[in-house]
C-alpha cells in the first residue's frame, strides 16, 4: 500500500496556494478543473515528490469548513527550523507554537489547517526569540 494525498478544503484559493507554495515552499503537480462539479483540485507536494495534498477548491460556495481537532495535522520535516519560522514570521504568518525546543513548531493555513513543521535529525540547541516565545491561538 501507497500512501497518495490528504485533501483540505479551501474557502481561498489564492491565499492558500501562497500559503502552500510561496510561504512552505511546495510545489504544484497537477490541476483538475471541473466546470461541471464547480470545483478545482489542485495537487501539491515537496520538491522530493512525496505524498500530496490535494486542495479542492469548491467554486462560489458560501458552505462553512469548520475545523475540528479530529482532524489533527499536516507534518513536513524541515532542514532548518528556526530558518523557516522567522521566514513565516516575516511574512505573517503567526507561528502558534513557537520552536522553542529546537524541534517542533506548529503554524496555521489560511483555512485554519494546523500546520507541524519538525526539524530534521537531532534538535537544534534552544535559541531566542524562539525559546522565550509564547504559544499562541491553538494547534
Amino acid at each position: 500500500m501507497k500512501f497518495l494525498h490528504t485533501m483540505v478544503r479551501v474557502k481561498d484559493l489564492d491565499a492558500s496556494l501562497d500559503f502552500y507554495i510561496n510561504k512552505l515552499g511546495l510545489i504544484e503537480t497537477k490541476r483538475k478543473e471541473v466546470p461541471a462539479g464547480k470545483f478545482t483540485l489542485i495537487f501539491l507536494a515537496t520538491a522530493e515528490g512525496e505524498a500530496e495534498i490535494e486542495l479542492t477548491y469548491n467554486w462560489d460556495s458560501e458552505e462553512e469548513y469548520s475545523t475540528g481537532r479530529n482532524f489533527g495535522h499536516l507534518a513536513f520535516a524541515v532542514d532548518d527550523i528556526y530558518q523557516l519560522c522567522q521566514q513565516l514570521q516575516d511574512a505573517g504568518v503567526v507561528i502558534n507554537r513557537p520552536p522553542r525546543c529546537g524541534k517542533m513548531a506548529f503554524v496555521k493555513s489560511p483555512d485554519n489547517i494546523s500546520i507541524e513543521l519538525l526539524q530534521k535529525g537531532e534538535p537544534l540547541p534552544p535559541q531566542e526569540p524562539w525559546l522565550s516565545m509564547e504559544n499562541t491561538g491553538t494547534w
